[in-house]
């Protein structure tokens, strides 16, 4: 699904965007119950560097002072951070970590915050968008990792087969919509045959209902993370331990 199909599934035209030349977009639009939505994202495929995560972050701490509490949608299908010598001088793993922060700031404030991963998705830049949001929901068409097998394998020095051989029934080290979902990051998938403004109003319904982040505890459930949760919660009943 290309990213005007998507604008036009979830809002028809009642929307407005700037999709700049890097990747960013930044907009507003209204779905067919006239909610306002405030619209953010890393789009055609790009990846995200320092100038990108500042404006996200802007434009998420800008809704928040305005004190209008509606949704934020962030749209994504991005490459991994930007690897370039430049943005890393320049302290993009800060930058990222704003933008994340920002996010996580605007749903304590009460803003609904709500990521829909319809592309790719990788690295820092997946965490500090889709995973810094209440919601993660994908398109089948969304081809989410990590990190990509051959670049794990130039991290780990492990040779490529053992890694596709670990893959295979571990979720950690696969890519793949189907991997992320059985690691639990993933609330919903949504079928794009389908309305999608119909199916974003429904969530945004229930929103509310999906309490504390529960990622490590869906990642047991679905067999992806079998020890996340348990440990957690092991290190929370420690540190709260008092002799």
């Amino acid at each position: 699904m290309t990213l005007d199909e998507l604008l036009a599934s979830l809002f028809a035209r009642s929307f407005t965007v700037d999709e700049r030349p890097d990747g960013i977009l930044l907009g507003e639009a209204r779905l067919s119950s006239a909610q306002p939505l405030t619209l953010i994202g890393v789009v055609n495929g790009m990846p995200l560097g320092v100038e990108g995560a500042l404006a996200l972050a802007h434009r998420v701490l800008s809704v928040i002072r305005s004190g209008q509490r509606q949704p934020i949608l962030v749209l994504i299908d991005s490459d991994s951070q930007r690897m370039s010598r430049r943005d890393e001088l320049l302290g993009l793993n800060e930058c990222l970590a704003h933008l994340a922060k920002s996010l996580r700031l605007a749903d304590m404030a009460g803003f609904p915050t709500v990521s829909l991963l319809y592309g790719g998705g990788a690295a820092g830049a997946f965490v500090a968008t889709a995973l810094a949001t209440r919601a993660l929901v994908a398109l089948p068409s969304a081809k989410p990792m990590v990190m990509d097998l051959p670049s794990m394998s130039r991290v780990t020095k492990l040779p490529l087969e053992v890694l596709q051989r670990m893959g295979s029934h571990s979720s950690v080290f696969a890519p793949g919509l189907p991997n992320m979902q059985s690691m639990g990051a993933i609330n919903e998938t949504w079928d794009a045959n389908s309305d999608l403004s119909g199916q974003l109003s429904k969530l945004l319904l229930r929103i509310g209902e999906l309490g504390e982040d529960q990622r490590d505890r869906a990642g047991a459930q679905c067999g992806g993370r079998k020890l996340a949760a348990r440990i957690a919660a092991e290190v929370m009943r420690q540190a709260l331990h008092r002799d």
